[in-house]
């Protein structure tokens, strides 16, 4: 009955919100309200797909989808504060969809949320199929693309436009070959399933220049942007070239529902890699930034993950995370497992002059944790950072677990409430891939190799 409710207020909310485009008095107001319509048009489609009966939805989907739809509300409102235009559009937009979802939450996670399983190293929503196809040197693509004409397209969009007319949703391949793209993508949720193969991250790179200093709101900044489900990228680059004097800009969102990255390259300087909402997985990427390169609302796993803090602009701090839990009943946060957190070349040489920290509270809930993972000496002794003052030092969750390096030592760390050493391997494991994203219903059919627990 809750969902049911939320759902028509949702849908109310937005034909109101529609009709307020004549009402917007610039272009940034204009460009954050159009987000807005694609945000809650989208978490319309998740609590859809709650109700449905025919999704065969467990309690783990609903809470990962009702997760989703708050955080699409909570980035519209985003969109205009961070384009300073938060005084005339939002009032008029404002509604009670978010409490509701809220409760709605709260009402499911009372019947205790039990995650799924895993096998062969993946969670288990990777598929056999999947596994073996990305663990395969050859792919059998369904269309190549190719700059010099050799492939079936040019361009990565003609590529995705074709895509678009299948028939069907099962998994479609696109394989393309080495070259610098510069497009701006976005797979929606019409497109489900799509796999991009390049020739390795070095090799196939997708290139983009949005930013919040040109004019984008951070959602709206991607190089490239998926929310089709089932995801999957192996082998490429996306790269934002912004600079760190545009501010947030964005390499690549996710908000796509058990979608996997390996062996890719993330590469930005502040806000690099948004991963957005829903359950996500990325194994043997690289991962170069500055502030807040690793953020978001989603349930994501980072394994055996590179991470590259670049020199930032003159008095800026690095942080490597920034997650945007909202709400305590969220199942969302970020987990880096079996990774290593280290200096890109341009920061190695001046190491003393900034700060690099694990991470900061971006909203109230921010939940982070890093697991036997090699922390190098760039990390600050403190480990944490302050958001504002004392905003959610004691409602976050921020754990440690059997790190190691040169700044593993806990004993100079913060001294916040929602701070801890995690010691018990019962505790650390729900950070795993089997408890965390489930992914043994799911990964092993990507066929990306991944450790299911500590």
């Amino acid at each position: 009955m809750s969902l049911q409710l939320t759902m028509e207020h949702a849908v109310s909310a937005q034909n109101h919100n529609k009709h307020l485009g004549s009402k917007c008095r610039n272009e940034k107001e204009k460009t954050a309200w159009s987000d807005c319509l694609k945000l809650y048009e989208n978490a319309i489609i998740q609590l859809n797909q709650t109700l449905d009966p025919n999704t065969k939805c467990t309690d783990f989907d609903a809470q990962t989808w009702l997760s989703t739809s708050l955080t699409n509300l909570e980035t519209c409102r985003t969109g205009f504060m961070e384009l300073g235009v938060s005084d005339h559009m939002l009032p008029l937009m404002s509604n009670n969809v978010s409490q509701l979802i809220s409760n709605t939450l709260s009402i499911n996670n009372a019947s205790s949320v039990k995650p799924e399983t895993y096998k062969g190293g993946f969670p288990s929503w990777v598929k056999a199929g999947d596994r073996k196809l990305l663990q395969t040197s050859s792919v059998t693509a369904d269309l190549v693309v190719a700059q010099d004409g050799s492939g079936n397209h040019k361009t990565i969009q003609a590529a995705l436009d074709m895509a678009a007319k299948r028939s069907g949703s099962g998994r479609f391949v696109i394989y393309i070959k080495r070259g610098v793209y510069t497009e701006n993508l976005v797979i929606d949720n019409s497109l489900k399933n799509i796999i991009l193969v390049g020739d390795g991250l070095r090799y196939t790179i997708i290139t983009g220049s949005r930013s919040v200093g040109g004019g984008s709101t951070t959602f709206n900044s991607a190089t490239v942007a998926v929310t089709g489900a089932g995801f999957i990228a192996r082998g490429i680059t996306f790269r934002n070239t912004a600079g760190p004097q545009n501010h947030q800009a964005v390499a690549l969102r996710s908000g796509s529902d058990l979608s996997v990255f390996y062996r890719c390259g993330f590469e930005g300087y502040q806000d690099t890699l948004y991963v957005h909402s829903q359950r996500q997985f990325y194994k043997e990427c690289y991962i170069y930034g500055t502030v807040d390169f690793i953020f978001g609302n989603a349930a994501v796993i980072l394994q055996n993950c590179m991470i590259y803090a670049r020199r930032p602009m003159d008095k800026q701090k690095n942080t490597v995370t920034a997650q945007g839990r909202t709400d305590p009943n969220q199942n969302t946060g970020i987990s880096i497992h079996n990774s290593r957190v280290m200096a890109a070349p341009d920061l190695a040489p001046v190491l003393s002059s900034f700060k690099t920290y694990l991470g900061r509270p971006w909203k109230e809930y921010s939940r982070t944790v890093f697991m036997q993972t090699y922390l190098d000496t760039l990390v600050d002794p403190a480990g944490w950072l302050e958001w504002d003052g004392d905003f959610a030092l004691d409602t976050l969750y921020y754990g440690e677990y059997k790190n190691l390096g040169p700044a593993a030592s806990t004993s100079g760390r913060v001294k916040w409430g929602g701070y801890r050493v995690i010691t018990s391997s019962t505790e650390a494991s729900k950070f795993t891939v089997a408890n965390f994203i489930a992914g043994n219903s799911w990964l092993p059919a990507t066929g990306v190799p991944y450790t299911s627990g500590l």
